[in-house]
């Protein structure tokens, strides 16, 4: 890969402004949930990987850690530092496409929602992706970010080669025979290994989706999991709790030449996400629910019976993924898939025996095993369960509860999502925990990279 490939609109990473003076004051940032709040001494916001490469080796030189942002949207402190914080909001756009093999290169700071727009003229699309658009690319693979279905698996094992500026300021290229062991972590690397300036990640045809969203029993559901899983391209639901309905989603890629009869169109995709969920959650529940919790249990009755059956087609781009405008915090796990409808059902039994009340449906998604080593998918298949609070609520009593519960169940928790594990349970979960570590050791050993979260994750 040439430093002198082009970009979309022409210009290459040769005559690309390069911007490598950082602000002397530092500026307050708050991620997107408003949770997690800092301030760093520099900021900067690079256009070139030259430039990425001087603010390395300038603040590594004055003993300051380096960290990037991309949106904000994981909801603890892993990008979080004092030192050096930059962002890639100017670092954005498709930097080439290799039509033989379908692999598209990204800069660092694209958008997820800018990634269908920007591989559309290519006749392409991504095979899968998070329900979230607002993420940058290189913040997604970085955290674990991942849709549904067992088809496919992360977007992390989707990447086919890295661009990286190391603690120590050398621009490298990785990919399965360059540098192969850091790309191999680096797929997944928390931010640890280096700073991802380009990711070249393995795309698809364009393709279009059927979607089948429908309310059903939640127990019905559970009982059929892992078999409708297993039948359908891209499945999972939504429980309100303290109901009894469960809203599934039954997605089926269609073939090119499929064109399904008698389906809505695309103004009413994404149902269960803008029309239903987020209202429910920013104009019921959610809103009325922190300040008097008693009525939750009734408005979560009250919107489940709101739901009903919805049969339509869009393109994959449009159907995977949204602009969140209700805004929470949230915890993640992923659990064995077979063990995942039981884990669901204890988590059940938890919230009633503790008495609490749940103004935010629990999300249920699956996922293929996969072979990216710091990866919750990592080795088996998967079932993911994230809960979630709205920022005006409480959350510690209720992700404690319910992260007791996934955490006996052998849980590996979402990189960029609330947990409280550290390093002696991860060890245990993930089986190449030490190598990753024994990497880190290598390429960052005064931990340029380093902060209280990457601190708790893999120690000192």
């Amino acid at each position: 890969m040439s430093d002198e490939q082009a970009d979309k609109s022409g210009s290459t990473r040769a005559n690309r402004p390069s911007s490598a003076q950082p602000k002397r004051k530092g500026s307050t940032w708050r991620n997107w949930s408003g949770g997690v709040t800092e301030t760093s001494q520099l900021t900067a916001g690079p256009t070139s990987e030259t430039a990425v490469r001087a603010l390395v080796i300038g603040a590594g030189g004055s003993g300051l850690k380096v960290k990037t942002v991309g949106s904000g949207h994981s909801f603890n402190d892993i990008a979080t530092t004092e030192g050096l914080r930059l962002h890639f909001n100017d670092y954005r756009g498709l930097v080439s496409v290799n039509e033989h093999t379908n692999v598209a290169t990204f800069r660092a700071g694209t958008r997820m929602q800018e990634v269908g727009e920007l591989l559309r003229p290519h006749g392409l699309t991504l095979a899968n992706q998070g329900d979230v658009s607002a993420p940058t690319i290189a913040g997604a693979i970085s955290t674990g970010t991942h849709g549904t279905g067992l088809g496919t698996s992360g977007l992390s094992s989707m990447v086919k080669g890295l661009r990286m500026v190391l603690a120590n300021g050398e621009i490298v290229y990785c990919d399965e025979r360059t540098h192969a062991e850091l790309f191999e972590f680096a797929r997944l690397g928390l931010g640890a290994l280096g700073i991802i300036v380009e990711v070249g990640i393995q795309c698809v045809p364009s393709f279009r989706v059927e979607a089948n969203e429908s309310a059903e029993a939640v127990d019905a559901v559970l009982d059929s999991f892992v078999e409708r899983a297993r039948a359908t391209d891209y499945f999972g639901f939504y429980w309100f709790p303290h109901t009894e309905q469960a809203l599934v989603k039954s997605h089926r890629r269609l073939a090119d030449d499929e064109e399904p009869e008698g389906l809505a169109g695309p103004n009413a995709t994404k149902f269960f996400d803008e029309d239903l969920v987020q209202y429910w959650a920013n104009g019921l529940a959610a809103s009325l629910g922190a300040v008097a919790p008693s009525v939750v249990s009734r408005l979560s009755q009250f919107t489940s019976s709101l739901s009903g059956s919805r049969h339509y087609i869009d393109d994959s781009s449009k159907m995977f993924s949204t602009a969140k405008r209700t805004r929470y915090n949230e915890l993640e796990y992923a659990v064995p898939l077979e063990d995942g409808a039981e884990v669901v059902r204890e988590i059940r039994r938890a919230l009633e025996a503790h008495g609490l009340k749940v103004s935010f449906p629990i999300e249920v998604r699956c996922g293929a095993a996969d072979d990216v080593p710091m990866s919750p998918a990592y080795g088996r298949e998967t079932m993911y369960i994230a809960v979630h609070r709205y920022v005006r609520e409480e959350y510690a009593e209720y992700f404690g509860v319910v992260e007791d519960v996934l955490q006996a169940a052998d849980g590996r928790p979402h990189w960029g999502m609330m947990h409280t594990l550290r390093a002696p349970r991860l060890r245990e979960l993930y089986p190449k925990f030490d190598e990753f570590v024994a990497l880190r050791d290598e390429v960052d050993p005064d931990r340029v990279f380093g902060n209280p979260y990457l601190e708790r994750t893999f120690g000192a």
